[in-house]
């Protein structure tokens, strides 16, 4: 009986033990209920908090719902699983997103431990809509959150899962659109920081959303959205791609209706309606979406996403929120599936771009010269995707009255340099971050010397500036001027350094190409250079 006593108490003791060092991380009591997170280093950080209910069963491919408020306090230390999607491919990208499972809509949260009214930082990973993941370490906030911000990092629904629109699902919605679940999602994350953020020691009123890539696209189409409106102050877009977007119903600019793209994906997995398509499993969905070469993209239904981007921004329909907006250098270097075959010849390739560009094809080949046309093409697909999307974010704030902050980022180092990958895609991230010694496996590995933790405190700086205040600015660093009339922006080469008037010539070609083509109802961007289909005359209110 005395062993059994003694059994017991060190049951009972064993118990209590767990729990007790569990309460020893900071608690949270927000609106959305009370939560116990971790002290790391002088932060509260938070992590897998749900921010709507999951998107589960019949829940599937419907507006998040908000998460009702839990009782109890709820174990907010570890990140929540990454929402479905395909394995990575081998390369500099491929990272560990963890378990992954449509039960995936939360977010987490790193904060000063004397956290009150400071601005918030809402980050959006990239992936292409089709991966990625909010728990990755180069996302790490701790050190944008040692800058004095609330930073919050948000998954949300990927693939076939986040931006399938079809005729079953336009029918069972009060507004008869669907397709942009992803970006609801992000709508719903901003909501949810709206309501509860005060709690972290976070400033409502001022917000600022950014992203790269996918994260950027995100970012545009937040400022298009009505339904995000008021939810932020100020906008960052890295690398952003303003290109043509499926219709809903109806198929333009040479592309599929987005419900026409989903019947697609219904008749690949031979399911007979829209609850045989709720009730198959992810895999088979993926499967299906692969078949059918289904690609994620917001979808203009007239609601969410009222007009192509391009019309939205041109008519100042956009939130008039100051902006920081830029791209790389080598964007394409790590992205050569964008390019088309090279022309064999010199006298291919001029044959090729007069015959595209016609009276444009002038300038096209004094910016794209066939005298290296691998690093043309490079350059051009850069320049008409992410560089001309870059600096019309900055004109079109401007005219708006807004402040805008352009940049390029040019930095290279070793290991990125030797493997032809200078400035590549992406490569800006865990300088921005401070995270430079947490990237993917593969990623290029970058010094961990004093000119390198220099450079990213010098990013940081300028990047949590901009977010609490509107201006970006670094200690030791140079001034970097609004884009205005002088067309300024920062150069992030070696260091950083402020200059005027980017590649000039090229941003006013690809516009006038852009013009040209959406007014013949031609795509955009992607059918550059040697790719491009004939280019229209010119157009009312193109140059």
């Amino acid at each position: 009986m005395r062993s059994l006593a003694r059994r017991l108490v060190l049951v009972l003791a064993i118990g209590l033990a767990a729990p007790a060092a569990a309460r020893e991380g900071p608690v949270v009591a927000a609106p959305a209920g009370a939560m116990r997170g971790a002290d790391e280093a002088g932060l509260r950080v938070f992590r897998g908090i749900p921010y709507a209910l999951p998107p589960v069963g019949e829940r599937r491919w419907r507006v998040p719902a908000a998460m009702p408020p839990w009782q109890g306090v709820r174990d907010a230390t570890r990140f929540g699983a990454s929402c479905v999607q395909p394995d990575y491919p081998a390369g500099i990208y491929a990272d560990d997103v963890g378990p992954t499972s449509e039960d995936c809509l939360t977010l987490n949260i790193w904060a000063p431990a004397a956290a009150g009214r400071l601005p918030v930082f809402v980050w959006i990973h990239g992936g292409a809509l089709e991966r990625g993941s909010s728990r990755l370490g180069v996302y790490d906030g701790a050190a944008l959150a040692r800058r004095g911000l609330v930073v919050v990092t948000i998954n949300y629904r990927l693939g076939v899962l986040g931006w399938l629109a079809h005729p079953a699902l336009s029918a069972e919605s009060p507004d008869h659109v669907s397709g942009n679940y992803g970006l609801l999602d992000q709508i719903q994350a901003l909501r949810w920081v709206r309501d509860n953020i005060a709690a972290f020691g976070g400033d409502p009123g001022n917000v600022t959303v950014a992203g790269e890539s996918a994260g950027a696209l995100g970012v545009m189409y937040l400022m298009a959205s009505p339904e995000a409106r008021g939810l932020f102050h100020r906008a960052i877009a890295q690398s952003a791609y303003m290109i043509t977007a499926p219709e809903l119903r109806e198929g333009r600019f040479g592309l599929p209706s987005a419900e026409a793209a989903g019947a697609a994906v219904q008749d690949r997995l031979g399911a007979a309606d829209l609850a045989a398509m709720r009730a198959a499993s992810p895999a088979r969905l993926l499967a299906a979406a692969r078949g059918t070469r289904f690609f994620p993209f917001p979808v203009v239904d007239g609601a969410i996403v009222p007009r192509q981007l391009v019309e939205t921004f041109d008519r100042g329909e956009q939130a008039p929120v100051p902006i920081l907006a830029g791209f790389n250098d080598g964007e394409i270097r790590s992205l050569r599936f964008l390019l088309p075959p090279a022309p064999v010849t010199r006298r291919a390739y001029e044959q090729a771009i007069r015959a595209a560009y016609g009276e444009l094809a002038g300038d096209f080949l004094r910016f794209y010269p066939a005298t290296d046309i691998d690093a043309s093409m490079l350059a051009a697909t850069r320049d008409a995707m992410y560089g001309w999307t870059a600096e019309r974010l900055a004109a079109k704030q401007t005219a708006l009255g807004q402040d805008a902050f352009l940049y390029v980022f040019d930095h290279g180092y070793p290991a990125a340099d030797r493997a032809g990958l200078h400035a590549f895609h992406a490569s800006e991230l865990p300088y921005m971050f401070g995270t430079i010694g947490r990237t993917a496996r593969a990623w290029p590995s970058i010094p961990r010397d004093a000119a390198e933790e220099s450079f990213s405190r010098q990013m940081v700086d300028y990047w949590a500036s901009f977010a609490r205040a509107g201006r970006p600015e670094a200690a030791g660093a140079p001034a970097w001027p609004a884009y205005g009339r002088e067309r300024a922006y920062m150069w992030f080469g070696t260091t950083p350094r402020a200059a005027a008037r980017l590649l000039p010539g090229r941003y006013a070609l690809h516009e006038e190409v852009v013009c040209r083509r959406r007014a013949a109802g031609i795509a955009w961007n992607w059918n550059v250079g040697v790719a491009s289909p004939p280019l229209p005359p010119r157009a009312a209110g193109c140059r």
